[in-house]
């Protein structure tokens, strides 16, 4: 039963991460259909993040409230509502009305299960659980180009929509398995609510650190494609390959980071990262052409894989089971603050003085990242030995 949970819990997360690329990679088509600029796509994507980061915040007293298991089998239905919502979609307008009932599902989803895992899993468990996102984002650019191949945009939905479905049903038909896991009741925990996480010492450094971290992989994740075009003078068409490597870099990076996450530990996998990171980003600022730009973004992807995972799986460590749930709400609202309006702040940047800088941005919120969460770990270990001095 408990493998059976996880194997379900995996596959929850790989409908997550399936709508995540599919907008992205049928854009190029849709505004043209939709009558609309390709800017409007950050109209879209940012109404969904606005009402993710609404439903993150909420997460904790919903989760306590119906429970993880039924949040997440609702959040899954409303997701696939959603994309099948999209699938008949004719016009600019019925993309923001329907982006609102994805933003709250997904948000609702990502921050239960996150904190699900983090409490009851080992850290190899949340490595590879965020490993199955990535494998979401990796099918849906596929699904995407047959539909565009053989027949419209909207039958690109209409598909994922449907694997969506299929996934709400198997969840709902395997309630009873979320019984596996009795260690910890979420009925019993303590609700310290939004305003009382953020007094708990350590959690505003943690959200910097996330926003950061988060900006950083959202970055390179938007802007590969438009860096490989416009600094190495690579065609739209190969550098559109190339930059669906980072999605490989960093999937490989949290499929390998499992197997040695509970060994290391949470800090060390996020420093370790955090190195692989960087070296990524050195490689960028070399002045050539050819392999090494490629090489680069899948350094960059492989060194993101373990951080996100392992910021997650530490909360309950460095704030208290009782905490995590909101804890991890409102780190999920930071990840896509930091996500949704850090790359748009590149791409301004990038317009006026060249695209160029982007490893240079990259290292900024990279060190800002590493310094922040590094300051976390300190705050909570100290906070930690003055509790366990004044029990003595």
């Amino acid at each position: 039963m408990y493998t059976f949970l996880l194997a379900l819990i995996y596959i929850a997360f790989i409908s997550l991460g399936l709508p995540d690329s599919l907008l992205g990679a049928g854009w190029p088509v849709m505004h043209e259909e939709l009558g609309v600029p390709i800017p409007y796509m950050g109209i879209v994507s940012m109404t969904i993040s606005a009402c993710t980061i609404v439903s993150s915040l909420f997460s904790d007293k919903l989760t306590r409230k119906f429970k993880t298991r039924t949040v997440t089998v609702v959040s899954v239905f409303l997701t696939a509502v959603a994309l099948l919502g999209f699938s008949f979609a004719n016009a600019f307008w019925m993309l923001i009305v329907i982006a609102v009932p994805y933003g709250l599902g997904a948000g609702a989803i990502d921050a239960a299960l996150n904190n699900y895992v983090a409490l009851h899993y080992k850290a190899k468990h949340m490595s590879w659980l965020h490993c199955f996102w990535g494998v979401g984002t990796i099918i849906s650019p596929f699904v995407m180009s047959y539909a565009l191949t053989t027949s419209v945009w909207n039958n690109g939905y209409r598909i994922v929509g449907f694997i969506q479905l299929g996934i709400g049903l198997l969840l709902l038909v395997t309630l009873p398995v979320w019984k596996a896991n009795k260690a910890l009741s979420e009925e019993k925990q303590k609700s310290v609510g939004i305003f009382g996480a953020l007094k708990i010492k350590g959690v505003p450094f943690l959200l910097v650190g996330f926003f950061a971290y988060c900006a950083a992989e959202a970055t390179a994740m938007g802007w590969a494609s438009t860096y490989f075009v416009e600094v190495k003078n690579v065609s739209p068409e190969r550098a559109a390959q190339f930059a669906s490597l980072f999605f490989i870099g960093i999937t490989a990076g949290r499929f390998v980071g499992g197997f040695v996450s509970d060994n290391l530990g949470d800090r060390n996998m996020i420093v370790c990262g955090t190195c692989i990171l960087s070296c990524g980003i050195a490689l960028l600022l070399l002045p050539v052409n050819g392999a090494l730009p490629i090489a680069a973004f899948i350094v960059i992807g492989f060194g993101c894989g373990p951080i996100y995972p392992c910021i997650i799986h530490s909360t309950p460590f460095n704030f208290g089971a009782e905490n995590s749930g909101a804890v991890i709400g409102i780190q999920m609202a930071s990840a896509y603050v930091g996500s949704t309006f850090m790359p748009p702040l590149f791409g301004l940047l990038g317009n006026a003085v060249g695209f160029e800088i982007m490893p240079l941005y990259l290292a900024f919120f990279v060190i800002l990242m590493i310094v922040m969460t590094e300051t976390t770990f300190k705050t909570t270990k100290k906070a930690r030995q003055e509790a366990e001095n004044k029990a003595e």
